[in-house]
């Protein structure tokens, strides 16, 4: 077994939308990237992939090649699930954390845990979401962007 810890962030940008678990949420601002900068599947892979020793997301999906440029982070979440099964590892859990002061993602956090299982490959009662402020401190707290964390364990199949 493997716990792998992985981390992103985000700021906001106008004129984008917001995605999150490859979810599309309703708010005024979305997320600056290269990608469609989905801030909670960019922590998700980089926890997948360092869990395995592969390295992290930019080695794999880097941010100067326009082949990313706009591309969806499940579609990127996918890849990297396919290239932990090519090393013969399984994805046990998937636990994270959305760090903002807004939107709430209460009433989103199913259909990104369904997003993720399907992605993935695990049953979504594998996956875990929550959400958290930073009571009005530092980055997310002064409404900047967004933060996410996550840590999955992994198994090497015999």
């Amino acid at each position: 077994m493997k716990i792998g810890i992985g981390y992103d962030v985000h700021r906001f940008a106008k004129n984008k939308k917001l995605i999150l678990g490859g979810t599309e949420i309703p708010y005024k601002k979305g997320l600056s990237g290269h990608s469609d900068a989905d801030v909670l599947l960019h922590a998700i892979i980089d926890a997948l992939l360092g869990a395995a020793a592969l390295g992290d997301i930019g080695q794999h999906f880097p941010d100067n090649d326009n082949n990313y440029k706009g591309i969806s982070s499940l579609l990127l979440l996918k890849k990297t699930a396919n290239l932990l099964s090519g090393n013969g590892y399984k994805i046990i859990n998937i636990d994270s954390t959305i760090i903002a002061e807004e939107p709430k993602i209460g009433e989103y956090k199913e259909k990104m845990r369904e997003n993720i299982a399907a992605a993935v490959g695990i049953e979504k009662n594998n996956i875990n979401i929550k959400g958290k402020t930073e009571e009005g401190l530092g980055f997310t707290g002064k409404r900047k962007g967004i933060k996410a964390e996550a840590i999955c364990l992994i198994k090497k199949e015999c």
